[in-house]
């Protein structure tokens, strides 16, 4: 009786293991979401603490890829925007060309400086203070219509995206429409917890949008900028 427990025990290890990685990713996604609904410090602390267990858990080979999946770990992030702007095509992209003007209406950029017509170094502003560094190549430019860049291998942040330059309904100017896509270290986990810092990507790729419209069309960015109107 003894001997067939004995085997009984041996022949549960490995789901047994299963189990253990399992309640690690559920337990650590538990963690974080409590972490994100409390919106403070502490909060930031057990979102980061609940990330842990979360790695810990995916860092165990196993099925774990879909728990990764439904919580957003290793998925890309993407950003899409669009803005009207009442200035032609062509001065919207000899503007933009150069990519070094980019922080002047880019908060998240501290700097790009461009080495060559291909490629050019980005180093912008991370959560809590830090900074992230890469380098991009152009992969496609149509003069006056679209630009398309990629980060090189060894990018602190993987990330593509493109910018395009069409002509508005009405006369009305030129439509610019953004795309990017990154994948951030801990990826839409990452995202989530830079939302606590006021870093929400969407809303920061609008807010550029938007100050980039401001500048091209008034000449200079509001000093009010980011302040109520006081329109209903």
């Amino acid at each position: 009786m003894t001997s067939t427990s004995g085997d009984k025990s041996s022949t549960n290890q490995p789901e047994a293991s299963e189990v253990e990685r399992w309640a690690s990713l559920i337990g650590g996604g538990a963690m974080v979401l409590m972490g994100l609904k409390q919106g403070s410090l502490r909060g930031a602390l057990t979102a980061l603490a609940g990330g842990g267990l979360v790695y810990q858990g995916a860092t165990k080979q196993s099925t774990i890829q879909k728990a990764q999946e439904a919580i957003g770990i290793n998925q890309p992030i993407k950003v899409e925007k669009t803005v009207t702007i009442n200035k032609s095509a062509e001065e919207l992209y000899r503007f933009w060309h150069n990519f070094e003007n980019l922080p002047t209406f880019m908060k998240h950029l501290k700097s790009v400086k461009v080495y060559n017509e291909k490629r050019s170094h980005w180093i912008a502003n991370a959560p809590l203070g830090n900074s992230v560094e890469w380098d991009a190549d152009i992969l496609e430019d149509r003069e006056n219509e679209f630009i398309s860049w990629a980060s090189v291998e060894g990018a602190d942040i993987d990330n593509s995206g493109f910018v395009r330059f069409k002509k508005a309904p009405g006369d009305r100017g030129t439509e610019v429409k953004v795309v990017l896509e990154y994948n951030p270290p801990g990826g839409a986990l990452t995202a989530t917890l830079a939302k606590l810092f006021g870093e929400e990507p969407e809303q920061q790729i609008g807010d550029e949008l938007r100050r980039f419209k401001m500048l091209m069309e008034a000449g200079e960015i509001a000093t009010t900028e980011g302040q109520p109107s006081g329109h209903k």
